[in-house]
């Protein structure tokens, strides 16, 4: 653990050396600015790890909104400048051959080679030597231009993009539908409807609006079953118990269930299993009941193994009738791989919030087999949901926060 922080401290602190080189040093002159510049870079290195550390923890709570906005603004900064590396290097490569080549100079001679006066003029005074003129000054004017203009563009597009990613957060879910055929599913069950939930991340940026948006966008689709699968808080029943309390809202006609995502076990788990029971949602605790012709199981997040309260695929999909569909809850949708031999017709996950900052999106691909959607695991059909709230930067970018409807059809 040390190590891991080690190595967040070390990656945080080249990001800031070369946001300060692009943004400070390379655009400015020698002088008091470029000095307040370095001082600004050494605060924002600061505040970023203090803002994870301290936020987490619960010591630092006022960092979370300048704190978490940096690390977004940081984000898209970084990657706007990375980006605009490439035409950076084009044009210094090209000013150079163009250097070397003498196409820099209007007479076409070498820098620093005499020069003949022209016809007409006057003679050169005693000892006075005509060279030609030196390209250096030119060019180094054109790369302050060029790194002037470059952290501008960097700066407006980042803030822009910030901004717009804020605005996404903070507003209400997006109602996102999908149907999945399941061969198993009686008729009589055919268009049962899922209302899937995940990573609402109560916390010390969202509030009591927060689960109350979400609560009015879940009971407008009418659903059968509430699914909420995870990652509901970012801290313990007494710091957020006021702010889960709009949840026992939630309307359905089969009820609502819930499953541990990772956070709960930053949280408390315990005592966020025994909240959530008490809002009228059920817990499903590696164990699954049977609505119907259908079965609804639920495992606990694979985190919970680090606390003792591993997930158990064998409890809760072992021993049971394969004539009748089932469906299960995880966190991860990783979890299909010890979910798939047990013959789980549908898995609903969350987990990834979709990216969240595209084009974190990516990274995300490499550790879950499905980011947002619809997706077949080893047989087996995954839909995750993006989420309904956020974790860290109050910002989404490409993944807006959803609550999903998965509405299950006979084949």
């Amino acid at each position: 653990m040390v190590v891991f922080v080690g190595l967040i401290m070390v990656v945080i602190g080249l990001i800031h050396f070369y946001l300060w080189k692009r943004l400070v040093k390379d655009p400015l002159p020698p002088g008091r600015a470029r000095r307040i510049g370095a001082v600004i870079a050494v605060a924002l290195a600061v505040l970023a790890p203090a803002t994870l550390i301290g936020v987490r923890s619960g010591a630092l709570p006022w960092l979370a909104w300048p704190g978490y906005l940096w690390i977004a603004l940081m984000f898209y900064l970084l990657v706007t400048l990375a980006v605009l590396e490439i035409p950076r290097l084009a044009l210094v490569l090209l000013w150079r051959s163009r250097s070397r080549t003498g196409k820099g100079s209007a007479s076409g001679t070498a820098p620093g080679d005499p020069v003949e006066p022209a016809a007409g003029n006057a003679e050169p005074e005693a000892g006075q030597v005509l060279t030609a003129e030196k390209p250096a000054d030119d060019g180094i004017e054109r790369r302050v231009l060029l790194a002037r203009g470059a952290a501008i563009f960097a700066g407006l597009t980042a803030a822009g993009i910030t901004g717009y990613g804020v605005r996404t957060a903070l507003g209400g879910p997006q109602i996102a539908r999908v149907q999945v055929p399941l061969a198993k599913l009686p008729r009589t069950l055919d268009g049962t409807r899922l209302a899937v939930v995940s990573d609402i991340h109560l916390g010390p940026l969202t509030g009591m609006n927060h689960a109350r948006r979400i609560v009015d966008v879940i009971n407008s689709v009418q659903a059968d079953i509430v699914c909420v699968v995870g990652d509901l808080v970012d801290g313990s029943v007494a710091e957020l118990g006021r702010f889960a309390a709009p949840l026992a809202g939630i309307q359905s006609r089969q009820g609502a269930y819930f499953v541990t995502g990772n956070h709960e076990y930053y949280s408390g788990f315990q005592e966020w299993v025994d909240e959530v029971a008490r809002l009228n949602i059920r817990p499903l605790r590696n164990e699954r009941l049977e609505l119907g012709g259908l079965d609804l199981a639920g495992v606990n997040d694979l985190g919970g193994a680090d606390a003792g309260d591993p997930p158990d695929f064998a409890k809760a999909l072992g021993d049971r009738d394969t004539a009748r569909p089932v469906v299960l809850m995880a966190h991860q949708p990783v979890a299909v791989h010890d979910a798939a031999p047990y013959g789980v017709d549908l898995q609903v996950s969350g987990h990834t919030h979709g990216g969240q900052m595209a084009p974190f999106n990516l990274l995300v691909g490499l550790e879950q087999p499905v980011t947002s959607g619809l997706g077949t695991v080893d047989g087996v059909p995954v839909y995750v949901t993006n989420g309904a709230g956020f974790w860290g930067p109050p910002v989404r970018v490409g993944a807006p926060p959803q609550v999903s409807v998965v509405e299950l059809r006979s084949k």
